[in-house]
């Protein structure tokens, strides 16, 4: 390998860091489950959904990253700033309970993963034990390497995840032409069946929701400041959404091979891995266990995104409330007493809900809280960007951007109105 080479590629993993982060942060166990079971529902027909849900979150992700390049302020100090206080303590309160609903989802998630690996006690003990050592772990991780480590270490992870499961699903023979249509041609199977509720699903679940936010302060780490990095950032975030797509694309496939999943809460990875050892013949050792190292990946990386980046917008709100010098421009200080303040308490408070809770009320809980997040950022960004007096006319949204953002704020606001009337079936069940 030439030093022109390696130069190459060091340059490339600069660009496309942060999107990488956003892939590993976005996809957790509420991806994992929400793919494999449409996919063993409706089959690889609704493919088409999850490539349409990426591309949504890239244009709500870039509108954001170009709002922060034009102005010098993150999208949160921007809607302090022109959509007055009241807005900053509605988030305040929106950010405190998400913190816990997802905080609890996440250790839940890792906690049953980890199960499958080393069982202990049982399934609904080991879930909390092994889901306070994956929150420690993390904050370990986060205050000890910063940022670059948590990025280095967020890469691996994110390596493993993408290519065992992509592998998985490779090994499992799927048909390419049906595989092409269903990327391709949209259609919806069993349409008046659940086929539609589980195809917006699909869509509305691919990526992440708050942690979108983030991606301003990734940049800032990276010294993304101006205009002039827009067209890094945008390669980056391409990068990112396309391997966000691939891997839903992947776990639909694997859905669709198994076929329909019993497994419910804390088993249901084990029962996702079993089926696939069965359906994958002669390679079924082999796919068992490195689809349970892929779906590791996929929770714990998750998990370590949302410690290390959710502290930012507390942070950021702490500045915009106090004053605080370096609100707007510089990154957070990731050694303040707010940063480090929100971090552990993220990692600690949770465990109360793991206990009153169980993985399936913490899934649905956190996906109805999570669906409120796109549509209203949505509606933010046709309101800012918008305005030339605000980003300047040549970082105004276009036409076709509006057009995007306005399918996003509708269609978004469907998905979340259909998980909030999913919910309250559940709740009086």
């Amino acid at each position: 390998m030439t030093a022109t080479t390696t130069t190459r590629r060091r340059q490339l993993l600069t660009i496309v860091g942060p999107g990488l982060l956003v892939a590993a942060t976005g996809v957790g166990a509420g991806d994992l489950a929400t793919s494999a079971f449409t996919g063993g529902k409706l089959g690889v027909a609704v493919l088409w959904a999850v490539a349409v849900g990426a591309f949504l979150k890239y244009v709500v992700n870039e509108g954001l990253t170009r709002w922060q390049l034009a102005t010098g302020t993150t999208l949160l100090e921007g809607c302090v700033t022109h959509l007055g206080a009241a807005f900053k303590w509605l988030f305040l309160i929106y950010l405190l309970h998400w913190s816990f609903l997802v905080g609890q989802a996440l250790m839940s998630a890792c906690g049953a993963t980890a199960h499958a690996f080393w069982p202990l006690i049982s399934p609904s003990d080991d879930k909390i034990i092994y889901g306070i050592v994956h929150s420690l772990a993390a904050v370990v991780l986060v205050q000890i390497g910063g940022y670059r480590l948590f990025e280095r270490v967020m890469t691996v992870a994110v390596g493993v995840m993408f290519v065992v499961v992509v592998a998985s699903a490779a090994l499992l023979r799927p048909a390419l032409g049906e595989v092409v249509r269903g990327l391709f041609v949209p259609t919806i199977p069993q349409l008046h069946d659940g086929g539609l509720d589980w195809t917006v699903a699909l869509l509305g679940g691919v990526g992440g929701t708050l942690t979108v936010l983030c991606y301003g302060y990734w940049i800032r780490e990276e010294g993304r400041t101006s205009n002039a990095d827009l067209w890094t950032c945008r390669v980056d975030l391409a990068g990112g959404y396309v391997m966000t797509a691939v891997f839903g694309t992947a776990m639909v496939v694997i859905g669709s091979r198994v076929g329909e999943i019993d497994g419910k809460g804390a088993t249901l990875v084990v029962e996702l891995a079993a089926q696939l050892r069965t359906a994958a013949g002669g390679w079924g050792g082999i796919v068992y266990w490195g689809f349970l190292v892929g779906a590791w990946g996929a929770v714990f990386s998750s998990l370590l995104g949302v410690w290390q980046s959710i502290p930012y917008l507390f942070t950021d709100f702490w500045n915009l409330s106090t004053g605080t010098d370096g609100s707007s421009g510089a990154s957070v200080d990731t050694k303040s007493w707010a940063y480090r303040g929100y971090l552990y308490g993220l990692a600690v408070l949770p465990i109360i809900g793991m206990k009153l809770n169980s993985f399936r009320a913490a899934q649905q809980l956190y996906a109805v809280v999570g669906a409120l997040v796109i549509p209203l950022l949505a509606a933010v960004l046709l309101y800012l960007n918008n305005r030339a007096s605000l980003v300047g006319a040549e970082n105004r949204n276009g036409w076709k951007t509006n057009v995007v953002l306005v399918a996003t704020l509708v269609l978004f606001t469907v998905t979340g109105a259909a998980k909030l009337y999913a919910t309250a079936i559940w709740l009086l069940e």
